[in-house]
């Protein structure tokens, strides 16, 4: 039985806020994401339901839906299958023509009210600009051309043949630490400099997604004394067109930092600078480095984390990879439900992440040795 009369004529219509994701595995299960950029509710679908929803153009009548359904999925939707769906979006507002909620009340009805968070001296945030979107615009008009592949290339080759100097002459790099902890004033300026430079990777995120049609909602300080961090919130990080586009955006921070790098390696290298200067700069570099590949680290909430699940295709990675772990290593039935994607993606996660920290670990025995037998 399919849609019938009027209710087959109907031509039912997305408002144009509603956002839509790629299809993400969560658990055993394959969902998408619906965000009301709007009112900033989101949830999640199974993949039939997202195959009706996503078709609700405003050109495809119920019935041409009904039977792209049926030749898919070698059924049809009755009637009240349809009413379900169309009742459930039209309560979220999420259809044109549908009544306009209040977004204060659309949230409430959605999940609890967050609790607002209390500034005190030790912690809290504190939004910057009145307008997150517009400043991030402003920046991305400024700055933009960086993006465009004849600046990224010649960048991103001068960061590898940094990164490659860095690794070379690391254990000079870890004796200027050294020194540096040893000289308050130098270790305050590049102290400084490294704060800077997570200021600009926040930054870089906002413009990195502004350049792929991202919002930014939020530019601030969050503080949670003695740290005092810059952060940056992307709204519709991901419903990107695209899967690179989103790896692009969680990646722009860490490219950032190491660009940012790049001027005083040049002076470290070939700038004739006095020893104390010499070695700050040496400092700062292999310092700015570990800062920068700490966030590439995959483990939440760091931008590595946000990679990989891109990578894997996947929300909630961590949790799904465990859970699905904790099945396999008892050898449960239920292991062997996960689709293959979902087998081959978890296992996948854990072995990098080890394999990532192992790698962590050792370089710092390593670092330390080298600090102890120099």
């Amino acid at each position: 039985m399919s849609a019938s009369g009027a209710l087959a004529a109907y031509r039912p219509e997305l408002r144009p806020r509603v956002l839509l994701s790629d299809p993400l595995l969560d658990g055993a299960a394959t969902v998408h994401l619906i965000k009301d950029a709007e009112t900033g509710n989101s949830f999640k679908v199974g993949a039939k339901e997202h195959f009706l929803i996503a078709r609700m153009d405003g050109e495809r009548s119920l019935g041409e839906i009904g039977e792209e359904y049926a030749g898919e999925y070698g059924r049809r939707l009755a009637d009240a299958h349809w009413q379900q769906i169309l009742a459930m979006l039209g309560t979220k507002g999420l259809l044109a023509g549908a009544p306009a909620r209040d977004p204060v009340r659309a949230a409430a009805q959605v999940a609890p009210a967050p609790t607002a968070e209390r500034r005190t001296l030790l912690r809290g945030t504190l939004p910057l600009v009145a307008d997150a979107d517009a400043t991030t615009a402003r920046l991305h008009r400024a700055l933009g051309f960086l993006l465009a592949p004849w600046a990224m290339v010649p960048l991103l080759a001068l960061i590898l043949a940094m990164e490659a100097v860095v690794l070379a002459r690391s254990g000079e790099l870890l004796i200027a630490v050294r020194e540096l902890f040893a000289n308050p004033v130098l270790l305050t300026g590049t102290a400084a400099l490294l704060w800077l430079s997570t200021a600009l990777h926040e930054l870089a995120h906002g413009v990195v997604a502004r350049h792929y049609g991202g919002r930014v909602a939020e530019i601030g300080l969050r503080w949670r004394l003695p740290a005092v961090i810059m952060y940056c919130t992307v709204d519709n990080y991901q419903y990107f067109g695209t899967r690179r586009q989103r790896i692009a955006t969680a990646a722009a921070g860490a490219v950032m930092n190491l660009v940012f790098l790049l001027p005083f390696c040049a002076l470290w290298l070939f700038a004739p600078l006095d020893d104390a200067t010499h070695e700050a700069f040496a400092a700062l570099l292999l310092l700015g480095s570990v800062q920068a590949f700490a966030m590439l680290v995959p483990l939440p909430p760091l931008d590595g984390y946000r990679i990989a699940g891109q990578l894997a295709g996947a929300t909630g990675l961590a949790a799904s990879a465990g859970a699905y772990l904790r099945l396999a290593l008892r050898r449960s039935p239920e292991a062997a439900a996960y689709p293959r994607r979902a087998r081959i993606a978890y296992p996948a996660y854990v072995s990098v992440t080890v394999l990532v920290l192992a790698g962590v670990v050792a370089a710092a025995v390593a670092g330390v040795h080298h600090l102890l037998t120099a």
